[in-house]
């Protein structure tokens, strides 16, 4: 008998509150069985009964601050996503377009530049129209428009820009050489973010090779989802890491080639540095 998904929030609710209750039932009970030794290691004058108010009072407390993790399923994450690149594809599909995506680095925040190059510290792609065509000029760029004429193409925020924004808070992309991103950022990515179950990153001269396994965000590769965008700017995680590659290198990045594993159950990247 199939389930009516409008019900399922109302059967989640409850356990949310079950899980709060008890946990607030156990922090109350800690408090109250904390103070009372304490109260009583006055009264009694005994050191024993006073550590062991401590102890149960700080759990107690902990137990208060402490709230309940919530995880998002991968599905959702996939759903959310699927709906932009939908959008991209259309784009490209209608202007016919058959070139690569650029991921331009901007310029570092404390750089000045005159009013009409602040858009260049933004952190964009360029879809090119054609196979051959090189990156806009700096001007192009700095005007901060959607079609571009010279040449061809156009300019879109990069699917991973909310992950990257994750990503500066824990590293700084600028102050840092490539062969150390490639050690430093699959264990922030695995530790703080837990959106992969391995992740490993080497450099070949100006390519750098991803490998990952278990990415929440597999699904977006899926044949059934006839999505061509997604090899193009690669999916939100892929496209962070090629985000944070040109902001380190000051160049440049293009993903090369996507090799995807049965299931999705190991992603291949190799992204070009690009040089001039």
């Amino acid at each position: 008998m199939s389930q009516n998904p409008a019900e399922k929030p109302k059967s989640e609710k409850p356990k949310r509150k079950i899980r709060r209750s008890v946990s607030s039932l156990i922090a109350v009970t800690f408090l109250v069985t904390g103070i009372l030794a304490l109260i009583l290691a006055v009264y009694a004058s005994s050191q024993i009964l006073a550590f062991i108010g401590l102890g149960v009072t700080f759990w107690g407390a902990l137990f208060l601050f402490i709230t309940p993790v919530r995880y998002v399923e991968s599905s959702l994450l996939t759903s959310t996503a699927a709906s932009m690149y939908s959008t991209i594809d259309r784009i490209i599909s209608d202007f016919k377009y058959a070139g690569k995506g650029y991921y331009v680095p901007p310029y570092p925040q404390e750089a000045y530049l005159p009013e009409h190059l602040k858009g260049l510290k933004d952190t964009i792609v360029f879809i090119a129209a054609q196979k051959n065509d090189t990156m806009p000029s700096i001007e192009e760029t700095a005007q901060g428009k959607f079609l571009l004429t010279n040449p061809k193409g156009i300019l879109i925020v990069p699917p991973g820009l909310g992950l990257l924004n994750q990503i500066k808070k824990k590293i700084p992309a600028t102050k840092i050489k490539l062969n150390e991103l490639c050690e430093v950022l699959p264990r922030i990515i695995l530790e703080d973010f837990n959106i992969a179950k391995d992740l490993t990153m080497h450099t070949e001269a100006d390519r750098v090779k991803l490998t990952i396994h278990g990415s929440l965000y597999k699904n977006l590769y899926n044949p059934k989802n006839k999505l061509k965008s997604i090899y193009i700017l690669g999916c939100p995680l892929t496209s962070a890491i090629a985000c944070t590659l040109a902001i380190t290198t000051g160049k440049a990045v293009t993903i090369q080639k996507t090799i995807i594993y049965p299931g999705g159950s190991k992603i291949d990247t190799e992204y070009q540095i690009m040089q001039g």
